[in-house]
């Protein structure tokens, strides 16, 4: 796992080292391990360390034997051993033991499809000296980000936005239309970030900058297909074998492997897996909160870690280290989300960080197999939606909204009876209704969003555009794999991890793996009510069925009793004082309402009001006063 950044002068304007320098530095925490860099003419690459792989000879930017590709690596190509092996039966001749070595031979021999021969976690950029053409890559699900900025002829790159605001003449300008998009899905869907001139390269998808100018293409759809795979039995099997698999080919390392462990079953079976396939014990991580006693994972997880022999460590977090974490969150994540669990990623990633250089988390299990209650709302619009308007919209609807404080069955509610798929999902994900959002946003900037949504609608079409024609819950679980878990809590992973210097792995998210559970009919995934059906029916080779079926607790934290005791200071400071950036696009006097209806406990506003102060924090760290 590393830092990578570049530019290149398509004017054939020099580039200097020096803006290279620049670069790399402020991606440091990614690759502490050592720093290289390949400047010549108008193309400059950076790149920083974190060695994994190799350890004495993975150094980068890596060259093919001539110097005509330089490469430079974000994340770990699982199969390289194979690809290797293939490639050398092949003719080519291997100078390290790195995985970023596979993939400039595997340039060599299929070009731009090289991309369909790589399981991992990637982004790349290879510089072609013969072609004069950099080529650039994200993975299939977007694990590892990468962002660009384009002025004219000037093109540059990085795992981080940071990196890109050094180059001279970047503006630091909000992109209005992306914070539309933010206040709609609570995060801001690729290819747009918050900053007006800055994207993010999507997921499964490659970009090449050449003297013709700069192109994007798609190397990865896979649309469901449901397929024949047998009996229950049959897939179960099946499934079980790609996941251990998967957890073979991630636990490949040259340093120790750890396991990011909570309480719930899709951890507890990587632990399983792992210890199966690790002569030594598993190092294991948790977190938990002061005054989280109902919702802490702790005990069940210290259990867990036993009941394999794991080498267990754990961490209490109060609101003390959250408020002296604020000071540096944003400048971590570099883009608001409306997830008030973020945080917390942070610091099950610092104490693995004393331990182990890597980390397997049960991250992307959800999505693909309907895991999230909202896959039931889902599921049950189907029928709601026949019931006629006069009840659902006349009766339910205003007697919800009137007596019901929590706020995801007031979305879930609005949600049901909306016909239009799209529509649906905005709804569902929308902390801020359309009334909310007239309310919210000054006037100027309501001109030039969509308060409707439609702007976050565009973005999701180009993904449900891939599976129109199926039912509406494959549909979510399609997009919210491509769109919500990249944008949202894969960045969330990889910018808090990396802060602490750690590689995070998803297993559950080995392309494999997706694409076999996609082919799946979607009632192996949803049965009756219960969500993740022939998941845990297969996890039950690993786990006891006590620990299967108890309740999902996740990254549940007393985050809401904190803003209204002990962070309240915090929240007037952040969002009420004169001072506020959020003072420029919101409205101050409907802020103070939303914040004092949540003290009070009048409403459930903890989400709308976490969500403002991440735009409120990045706006500080980021955007001139």
């Amino acid at each position: 796992m590393c830092g990578i950044c570049g530019v290149f002068d398509v004017t054939g304007a020099p580039v200097e080292q020096s803006l290279i320098q620049r670069m790399t530095m402020l991606i440091r925490h990614r690759g502490p391990d050592g720093a290289g860099s390949f400047v010549s003419g108008r193309v400059g690459l950076g790149h920083r360390r974190l060695s994994i792989i190799d350890l004495a000879g993975g150094a980068q930017p890596l060259a093919n034997e001539d110097g005509t590709l330089q490469v430079v690596f974000n994340g770990e190509i699982y199969n390289y051993i194979e690809l290797r092996d293939e490639l050398i039966q092949k003719g080519h001749r291997f100078q390290t033991h790195s995985d970023t070595e596979v993939i400039v031979h595997g340039y060599e021999e299929w070009g731009d499809n090289c991309l369909q021969r790589f399981n991992g976690i990637f982004a790349f950029a290879l510089w072609d000296g013969r072609r004069e053409r950099l080529f650039l890559c994200r993975d299939h699900l977007g694990v590892k980000p990468l962002y660009y900025l384009t002025k004219g002829q000037f093109f540059a790159f990085s795992s981080e936005i940071k990196a890109l605001l050094a180059v001279p003449g970047c503006p630091r300008e909000v992109d209005l239309k992306a914070l539309g998009e933010l206040f709609a899905l609570r995060y801001v869907p690729s290819p747009h970030t918050l900053f007006r001139d800055i994207k993010k390269l999507p997921p499964a998808h490659y970009l090449v900058v050449d003297a013709k100018g700069f192109n994007i293409e798609r190397f990865w759809k896979c649309p469901p297909q449901v397929f024949s795979q047998g009996g229950e039995a049959d897939i179960v099997e099946r499934y079980q074998f790609l996941l251990q698999d998967a957890v073979r080919l991630q636990m490949r390392s040259d340093v120790p492997v750890g396991l990011f462990l909570s309480s719930g079953i899709d951890s507890g079976a990587l632990l399983a897996m792992m210890s199966e396939q690790s002569g030594r014990p598993i190092h294991t991580f948790t977190i938990g909160f002061e005054e989280g006693e109902k919702s802490n994972e702790t005990e069940d997880a210290r259990l867990m870690a036993r009941r394999f022999g794991a080498d267990h460590a754990e961490m209490i977090v109060g609101p003390r280290d959250y408020l002296d974490y604020y000071e540096r969150y944003l400048w971590d994540l570099e883009e608001p989300v409306g997830n008030e669990s973020a945080a917390a990623f942070y610091f099950v990633s610092l104490i693995a960080s004393k331990k182990v250089k890597v980390a397997l988390t049960g991250q992307g299990a959800d999505e693909p197999w309907a895991g999230y209650d909202r896959y039931l709302g889902m599921k049950l619009s189907e029928w709601y939606t026949k019931f006629p308007k006069s009840l659902t919209q006349g009766m339910i609807r205003p007697l919800v909204q009137r007596f019901v404080r929590d706020e995801r069955v007031r979305r879930g509610v609005v949600a049901l009876d909306e016909p239009d798929i799209l529509s649906r999902l905005v709804k569902i994900y929308s902390f801020y209704n359309a009334e909310m959002k007239s309310r919210l946003f000054q006037p100027w900037v309501l001109q030039q969003i969509s308060a409707d949504g439609q702007d976050a609608k565009d973005a999701l079409r180009r993904l449900q555009a891939d599976v129109d024609t199926l039912d509406p819950l494959t549909q979510m679980l399609y997009i919210d794999t491509r769109a919500n878990l990249p944008d949202d809590l894969l960045m969330v992973g990889d910018k808090t991890s990396m802060a602490n210097s750690l590689e995070a792995r998803v297993p559950y998210l080995d392309v494999r793996v997706v694409e076999f559970i996609e082919s799946l009919p979607v009632n192996l995934k949803l049965r009756g009510l219960q969500g993740k059906y022939l998941h845990k029916k297969a996890l039950r080779k690993w786990l006891p069925v006590d620990i299967l079926e108890q309740k999902k607790k996740g990254f549940a934290n007393p985050v809401h009793r904190w803003l209204r005791q002990s962070m309240k200071r915090y929240v007037n400071d952040s969002l009420l004082s004169q001072n506020a950036a959020v003072g420029r696009y919101f409205e101050p006097n409907y802020v103070k309402k939303l914040v004092t209806d949540h003290e009070s406990g009048r409403q459930n506003y903890l989400r709308h009001i976490y969500l403002l102060i991440s735009f409120e924090l990045w706006h500080q760290k980021f955007i001139p006063a």
